[in-house]
């Protein structure tokens, strides 16, 4: 019995070290992580959703960092969603966590009823990602598209924080 939690406890430290990758911090609602995450007051949040096996959404994320990073002193919130399988935490997830060690703040979204909660975020959202929903107040602006770089995602978040 000892062997195994030994060996538990190693890879879960090979796998995924930081305290922040190891408490992924997971909701199996939407309205959980709505309610958690999303606040209406002056703080905008630009909340990308994302998965490790999208690789469109894989090539934006760096931007989503660099973004976060630049803004990390204003009222701005990024939050990284990831919509992988639940299975392939451990598998996938942590492991790519892990490797680009980001400074945005990740958690997993578990609510496979997509049908329930997409239109709570946008009306016309077909649920392909990557996808960017913006939310400052009681406003709100959505994107089912990806960014091809830094420079359009900043600008995208300026074309609402400027309205």
């Amino acid at each position: 019995m000892r062997i195994l939690i030994s060996l538990f406890f190693f890879s879960s430290l090979v796998l995924c070290p930081t305290v922040k990758c190891q408490d992924l911090l997971t909701f199996e609602k939407f309205e959980e992580l709505e309610k958690e995450l999303v606040k209406e007051n002056d703080t905008l949040y630009v909340i990308n959703f994302w998965a490790t096996w999208c690789a469109p959404c894989v090539k934006e994320l760096p931007y989503f960092e660099s973004y976060n990073n630049e803004v990390k002193d204003q009222k701005i919130k990024v939050i990284l969603v990831s919509l992988d399988f639940k299975k392939q935490i451990d598998s996938h997830l942590k492991p790519f966590l892990k490797k680009k060690n980001f400074n945005s703040q990740v958690v997993l979204l578990n609510d496979k009823d997509y049908n329930s909660w997409l239109t709570k975020v946008d009306d016309e959202w077909s649920g392909a990602i990557p996808a960017t929903w913006l939310i400052k107040g009681n406003r709100r602006l959505f994107a089912e598209r990806d960014f091809e770089n830094v420079a359009e995602l900043k600008e995208y978040v300026n074309s609402f924080t400027n309205q």
